[in-house]
């Protein structure tokens, strides 16, 4: 190509501020869905789904980058028999993911949101609201990633005792690895999601698993809503099986009315903030900058 600031770059989702203008450095930038057909380079995050019918209507798109680490929203397959290739930024969004789980990990033992919402409503709980600590407590990871690795150095400063099912790790000085998810389960008083989406992971937290959990266990989940049956996790909550399930994370965003963990006990609900910090925007930005460089320099003749 011989004018390489033809390159139409189509940003889809909200990113930091400065994204568009870093970016502008590479070609022209779109902000709007309705450039799509011209977009060679088009950047999402988690509201837009690039599926086979949105890959249709790009006839010029060369690449897909996904600002976060899951590809879910990205039909992949149908990117590949296009010749597409598809990126995402699977580092950026460590730090800001983990202190989310880690803020939900300490709302449920401090009664946080029962007694703010106490407070609000003119209720003093003080005796009513009996807490426990993180302290001394173990904690069962679900995935030992970038984000699983930062949640257990921050769990293990609490002083709790860190275990974590990862099929594709032998080692770690993060977390005790246990090979039998079952293990995990009967062992933990706090299980934390840092799963990708795949037919290995759908569902992997379902009634049988639930069963597994010791009683009065809690569930955070930063992760990927689709590894939990959520109809399952709503029956434990009201069984009284399960303390507490926190979750950032949603069928589709936001969740459908009949969703059952919005009617359900013991639930902690946040929005999809997981990544939505400003640094971390920032630094995804910073991946996608480089991406597309290193995309730029390959096209380049």
């Amino acid at each position: 190509r011989e004018d390489r600031t033809a390159v139409h770059i189509l940003i889809a989702d909200r990113f930091d501020a400065e994204l568009p203008r870093r970016l502008a450095a590479f070609g022209t930038v779109s902000e709007s869905l309705d450039d799509i057909a011209a977009a060679e380079l088009l950047i999402v995050r988690s509201k837009t789904r690039c599926d086979a019918a949105l890959i249709a209507r790009a006839p010029n798109l060369k690449l897909v980058i996904r600002g976060g680490v899951g590809l879910d929203n990205v039909d992949q397959t149908a990117a590949a028999a296009r010749g597409i290739a598809v990126r995402n930024t699977p580092r950026a969004s460590a730090i800001a993911v983990a202190e989310l789980a880690m803020a939900l990990l300490l709302a449920i033992p401090t009664r946080l949101v029962e007694g703010h919402v106490g407070m609000a409503g003119g209720q003093w709980l003080k005796s009513q609201l009996s807490r426990t600590e993180l302290h001394g407590k173990t904690l069962g990871l679900l995935g030992l990633g970038n984000i699983g690795r930062q949640v257990a150095r921050r769990a293990r400063a609490f002083g709790m005792r860190v275990l974590a099912h990862d099929p594709y790790l032998d080692t770690s000085e993060d977390a005790t690895l246990l090979p039998v998810l079952d293990e995990l389960l009967a062992a933990a008083d706090y299980v934390s999601l840092h799963l990708p989406l795949n037919d290995q992971t759908r569902g992997i937290l379902g009634a049988e698993a639930l069963a597994r959990l010791r009683p009065g266990a809690a569930i955070v989940n930063t992760g990927r809503s689709d590894c939990v049956d959520l109809d399952a996790v709503a029956a434990a909550l009201r069984a009284g099986r399960l303390r507490a399930y926190a979750t950032d994370v949603w069928p589709s965003d936001p969740p459908p009315p009949d969703c059952p963990l919005l009617t359900a006990p013991g639930v902690i609900m946040t929005p999809h903030l997981g990544a939505s910090s400003a640094e971390n925007l920032a630094r995804i930005g910073d991946e996608i900058v480089a991406l597309v460089s290193a995309y730029r320099r390959e096209e380049t003749p």
